[in-house]
């Protein structure tokens, strides 16, 4: 987690930009797994020694590779979440490339509470997660996060050290924005 002040630093006031960040390092064995899978897609392509046939080599190699790339990007992407709040907007960046990302206006923030305990099993897994009856979360390991309660009437979840002190930035920030406000 880290949280960055700029600005005043006095008791009650707080940073122009806040940042914090969850990371799950057990997905960069899962990711190991994916490469493993791309090599031996690979390994089949260079030195392979089947006598069935040209077909079921194809196969084998196009599935091992595709199979280790879904694998690979799909958990590099949720090996952490970044979450910024500044004056205007919410953000949410994901994986060491950024993506997915989502821009919230906090004029389209009706309200953020925290929450002790996320885990995947309440999701469905890792990553970007939308489910009818609770909405949409990012969640990249178990433990607080910050829930918000948008104007439309949807939620959205973050995993997020410090889960507490975001909210409260967010809260503060609510005090500040008008419904209706748009972004720069």
């Amino acid at each position: 987690m880290r949280d960055h002040r700029h600005g005043e630093n006095a008791p009650h006031t707080h940073p122009e930009v806040w940042t914090g960040r969850a990371t799950n390092r057990v997905q960069w064995l899962l990711a190991l797994i994916g490469a493993a899978c791309m090599a031996l897609g690979i390994e089949l392509a260079v030195d392979s020694a089947w006598t069935s046939g040209i077909a079921p080599l194809v196969m084998a190699v196009v599935g091992c590779i595709a199979a280790g790339l879904l694998v690979l990007f799909g958990t590099l992407a949720f090996v952490h979440v970044a979450l910024r709040v500044d004056e205007d907007n919410l953000e949410v960046r994901c994986g060491h490339i950024g993506l997915p990302r989502r821009r919230i206006p906090l004029s389209h923030v009706a309200g953020a509470t925290y929450i002790s305990h996320v885990t995947p099993r309440q999701w469905g897994g890792w990553g970007y997660r939308w489910l009818p009856e609770k909405g949409t979360a990012v969640v990249v390991r178990r433990g607080e996060g910050v829930v918000l309660e948008l104007r439309d009437g949807h939620t959205f979840t973050i995993t997020v050290d410090d889960a507490e002190a975001a909210v409260q930035v967010i809260k503060a920030r609510l005090g500040r924005t008008k419904p209706g406000a748009r972004a720069h």
